[in-house]
């Protein structure tokens, strides 16, 4: 197999460390890192740490673009199959001719069967006006990606049309929480203006970041659009208060997956078993793994933190008895003397 690609990738495996699924792993700690420290090293970190699994630039794979400066490929088996020779990575195709390929590094690949185009999709709306929710190049204007800001009254919402680094089915269920309560009148969405405005911030923003392609038209981050319409919808939670409230949960929510459990806490929708929901949403990550009984033996007691603490008592008690221990050295018989004096005579 031949994998041409024009710009390269950078490869995401979705088993990330101790074989979590990696989107459990991106917390709202790292969603905070990520918002603070600059983008070039935010990205820099990241690009090291994928590096490190299998170097890019040794397997012709390291794209001039920055790690989050395009969707990543999303791939456990591409590295091996690289290492194998299953799959040689080519530069973009140049032309064909019959049955072979050439490719623009002048190599060409003879009697290959079938040629796939994986370059993505073009979304339209072609059941509805073609003034109600107009698309060029897969540009199109929606309010938080959901509203058409110029109907006069809210009564369509698009949901899913959204590209997330994360998952898509908790975006698609927030979205449509916020639909349902703004078709009820519960939520009054602003004038057409200050939607318009919304919408042309968002397009600025993803200029700046991403490659300029047909491809990055919809892009959000998981945490912050989850956080952003469920603001809207009232049910975001309130981590420094919980923090402070009930530190277990806060904890749990900023270290622990962003599941939208967190969005069932208060509000609109609130479930009362969310809060053990999150407690208990590891239990059932490591469900589908435990299909065979695995009697471990009981580890065995480490002595190195009890090691460590006795080396440290010993080193306070010498430095606080260095007077003493000097003497013991210059004349051991006076110290032993002294301590015979401390023991009891009966």
């Amino acid at each position: 197999l031949y994998l041409s690609t024009r710009r390269g990738a950078w490869v995401l495996n979705r088993v990330g460390d101790d074989g979590i699924p990696l989107d459990l792993l991106f917390n709202r700690v790292f969603n905070i890192l990520q918002n603070v420290i600059p983008f070039s090293l935010i990205c820099s970190l990241g690009e090291k740490r994928l590096n490190s699994r299998f170097n890019h630039s040794l397997y012709n794979l390291k794209p001039k673009h920055r790690l989050f400066s395009q969707h990543p490929t999303v791939n456990d088996e591409l590295p091996n199959r690289i290492l194998s020779g299953t799959v040689q990575v080519k530069p973009n195709i140049r032309r064909f001719h019959g049955s072979n390929v050439e490719f623009d590094d002048g190599s060409v690949a003879d009697d290959v069967d079938l040629v796939v185009f994986a370059t993505g999709y073009n979304f339209s709306f072609p059941f509805l006006a073609s003034n109600m929710v107009p698309v060029s190049e897969n540009q199109t204007s929606l309010y938080k990606y959901v509203f058409p800001p110029e109907l006069d009254r809210p009564t369509l919402a698009i949901i899913g049309l959204v590209q997330p680094l994360g998952a898509i089915m908790p975006i698609s269920e927030m979205q449509a929480r916020w639909a349902t309560r703004v078709f009820k009148g519960c939520i009054k969405l602003p004038s057409s203006a200050a939607m318009q405005r919304d919408i042309k911030s968002k397009q600025e923003a993803m200029a700046k970041r991403y490659v300029s392609s047909q491809r990055h038209t919809i892009q959000v981050d998981y945490i912050n659009y989850m956080d952003e319409i469920a603001d809207l919808v009232g049910v975001r939670p309130r981590i420094s208060r919980l923090l402070l409230t009930d530190p277990r949960l806060g904890l749990n929510l900023l270290l622990g997956p962003c599941t939208p459990y967190q969005y069932r806490l208060r509000g609109p929708g609130k479930w009362a078993g969310a809060r053990q929901a999150i407690f208990t949403q590891w239990d059932r990550v490591a469900q589908p793994m435990q299909t065979r009984p695995c009697n471990e033996p009981e580890p065995l007691r480490s002595l190195k933190w009890p090691l460590l603490l006795s080396a440290a008592v010993a080193g306070l008690t010498a430095y606080y008895y260095k007077n003493s221990l000097l003497v013991f050295l210059q004349d051991p018989a006076a110290l032993l003397h002294m301590m015979k004096s401390w023991l009891p005579t009966h």
